[in-house]
């Protein structure tokens, strides 16, 4: 694939291993800086790694975007919870770097993010989000995610409580086959 030319349109494509020191940068500066993520200690290349296996495997999808090859932001889903029951809801999340918010990058990630897992045959898309964060906030309910719950003071970063938001968007209104025959 060519690198875009200066000033084009970012790439949005696949991630693959060699993104992930490029997805541990923008991961740990959002630990770091943001409360976009509740950890409070950086990771390492192998943390990382290990995240991306889960993320982009199988029905997991993680894409990155990428503008004059340098990778500017990520977004990817993988597993809400670890029971059967679950596998068709994911939890997804977006990072950018600093130079590229304001942009419409996120939204484009999130688009792309939410036809993927459509193609996928995902039911539900959740995101759980710090309240503080109205930027993201007001994406997802954009792209037509619904808040579902609010949870006051459930984290803390920072010196500080923090009040998480669940979002969440049904891609599609099916009844798994499994689910109905037991129904009768």
């Amino acid at each position: 694939m060519s690198e875009p030319a200066p000033g084009s349109a970012p790439v949005v494509r696949r991630a693959t291993e060699q993104d992930c020191p490029a997805l541990l940068a923008l991961y740990n500066h959002a630990v770091l800086t943001t409360t976009a993520t509740w950890d409070l200690d950086t990771v390492d290349l192998d943390d990382r790694r290990a995240w991306l296996r889960t993320h982009n495997t199988g029905r997991h999808v993680t894409l990155v975007a990428e503008s004059a090859g340098e990778v500017v932001g990520y977004a990817g889903y993988g597993p809400f919870r670890g029971k059967a029951g679950w596998d068709d809801t994911v939890e997804h999340s977006v990072y950018l770097s600093p130079t590229a918010q304001g942009r419409g990058l996120g939204t484009r990630l999130l688009r792309e993010l939410i036809a993927a897992a459509r193609e996928h045959r995902i039911h539900v898309m959740v995101g759980v989000l710090s309240s503080e964060n109205e930027v993201s906030v007001r994406l997802h309910r954009a792209l037509g995610f619904v808040e579902v719950a609010r949870m006051p003071q459930v984290g803390h970063k920072f010196g500080r409580w923090l009040d998480a938001v669940m979002l969440q968007l049904i891609l599609d209104e099916r009844v798994r086959p499994a689910e109905a025959d037991r129904e009768e």
